[in-house]
């Protein structure tokens, strides 16, 4: 399989997917196209019908979005565990990773993901994204407390619902976001993933800086 992803400094969404492949050990070939650099939406059309990343390849099988490649690693690898084996924890996960999919917007406007940077915290924009943060603060507690007890993760073990917050632990973790105890302990255990932290290693060392994704102090 071939997975086509952005930059690993700023793009969550690329992230996500290629998480998936490289915690549980799915082999593929991965190919970085840098965002805006000269004729990079065209390359990414020439693979992706959306012109977007990240977009997998499998023989004659082309998916794009996120959820979409998870969901067909899933049917692909079903040995992997990559959704909760329970079907309470999985109809969870299921949703909460779909709500991440489909929301937040205020959250990814005002603070935008970036790996190669950290900053103070401060509050950004009008403070819409302050509401974004609450509903994920209580979604996951409300994971862990029903369906977390076999391991750090959301759902006990890591997960596709982890793989789809954890751009979002990098956002909270980017802009210094203050967390009471339990949510840090959760984004640690994100942050300590072998993979996450190969991805976040990478993107520091890319040589492309992104200005919109990049902030004042």
């Amino acid at each position: 399989m071939k997975l086509l992803i952005a930059n690993k400094g700023y793009s969550s969404w690329s992230q996500r997917a290629w998480l998936v492949l490289r915690h549980f050990g799915i082999p593929f070939e991965e190919t970085v196209q840098p965002m805006y650099v000269d004729g990079w939406k065209e390359a990414i059309l020439k693979v992706s019908p959306t012109g977007k990343v990240p977009c997998i390849i499998d023989g004659d099988i082309t998916v794009w979005e996120s959820l979409a490649i998870i969901e067909y690693l899933a049917e692909k690898f079903p040995d992997r565990g990559i959704w909760p084996a329970d079907p309470a924890a999985r109809a969870h996960a299921r949703s909460a990773s779909a709500e991440m999919h489909a929301g937040f917007q205020n959250l990814r406007r005002d603070y935008t993901a970036n790996w190669r940077r950290t900053y103070p915290w401060k509050l950004r924009g009008d403070g819409s994204a302050l509401e974004d943060a609450g509903r994920i603060f209580a979604l996951w507690k409300e994971a862990r407390q029903r369906f977390g007890q076999g391991g750090p993760f959301l759902y006990g073990a890591f997960s596709a619902a982890d793989a789809m917050y954890a751009p979002v632990v990098g956002r909270f973790t980017t802009y210094s976001w203050l967390v009471d105890a339990e949510t840090e302990a959760y984004m640690e255990s994100v942050r300590t993933l072998p993979a996450y932290a190969e991805w976040v290693e990478a993107g520091r060392a890319e040589p492309w800086t992104i200005a919109q994704y990049e902030h004042d102090e």
